[in-house]
């Protein structure tokens, strides 16, 4: 910054001295930055010991003539530093004033919004399904993924022997008993027909029953080895195939919107009799 007075500053005996001061001075107020480098400038020049000063201070000792034409230069001068580093101290409060609006945070704006999460277009469509149903007085049961052979076929009436075994190729679990495998991944959700009436042996019986089953298919655009499945399951005294029909009809409607249209045809499925189909209209075409 500022450097040591010169001696032979000091005592100037004509303007040049004066002159070199206001150069050197106004050259390093152009170079200075902040409040702490104004502060040390105007020490150097204006305070008690400062260059400027020490001018003043000197004037006594000077002729006369000289001193009037010195000191009038001199208090010039020191008019013009002082509104000089005015001027630098406004426009350095400017600057920071400038800076501070520039990283100020408004409180009073809402914060950046925060990442929602979604569910799965899978999970939201079975929360649906499910709240269709319960709507209609079921209850939902879940049940075990690895199940016994005894629930997922025998208890079904399907037997080793049957021919609705080989629409599934079964994933077995890697467990003997007695020289055979007895425990599997549930090739459907029927098994907790089974484990629903054993627990409520007496009608009526209303629940659904949802959950993933597996099965050992080459995985494509429209298979793969695991899948949702909901299964329903009604008994009761004088209930019919109406009553499903009536079911299914209004869980479509529910599902898709109250103008959707569904048929109903027979078709072959091995392991029930009558075999009954339902197709929704479209909602798109």
């Amino acid at each position: 910054m500022a450097a040591t007075p010169d001696p032979a500053l000091l005592m100037p005996s004509d303007n040049d001295s004066l002159t070199q001061i206001e150069s050197q001075a106004l050259s390093e107020l152009d170079a200075v930055a902040n409040d702490d480098a104004l502060e040390r400038w105007r020490v150097a020049y204006l305070g008690r010991r400062g260059r400027l000063t020490l001018v003043l201070r000197g004037l006594a000792d000077l002729p006369i003539e000289e001193r009037r034409r010195v000191g009038a230069r001199a208090n010039r001068l020191k008019q013009q530093l002082e509104a000089s580093v005015e001027e630098k101290r406004a426009r350095l409060a400017q600057s920071a004033g400038e800076a501070l609006n520039a990283e100020r945070i408004d409180v009073t704006l809402p914060g950046p919004p925060l990442p929602r999460g979604r569910l799965h277009p899978t999970t939201q469509t079975l929360r649906d399904v499910l709240d269709c149903f319960v709507s209609m007085g079921f209850q939902v049961v879940e049940g075990p993924e690895i199940e016994w052979d005894h629930y997922n076929f025998e208890a079904l009436r399907i037997p080793r022997d049957h021919p609705a075994r080989d629409m599934w190729d079964t994933l077995w679990i890697d467990y003997e008993k007695d020289g055979e495998r007895p425990m599997l991944l549930r090739t459907h959700t029927s098994p907790n027909q089974i484990r629903v009436m054993e627990q409520i042996p007496e009608p009526p019986v209303r629940v659904v029953v949802p959950g993933k089953v597996y099965r050992y298919e080459a995985t494509d655009p429209t298979h793969e080895w695991m899948h949702i499945q909901v299964e329903g399951l009604a008994v009761d005294e004088g209930i019919s195939l109406a009553d499903l029909k009536g079911t299914l009809a209004d869980f479509a409607r529910r599902l898709f919107g109250p103008d959707r249209k569904v048929a109903f045809r027979c078709d072959y499925f091995p392991f029930v009799e009558p075999g009954v189909e339902m197709a929704v209209e479209c909602l798109v075409c």
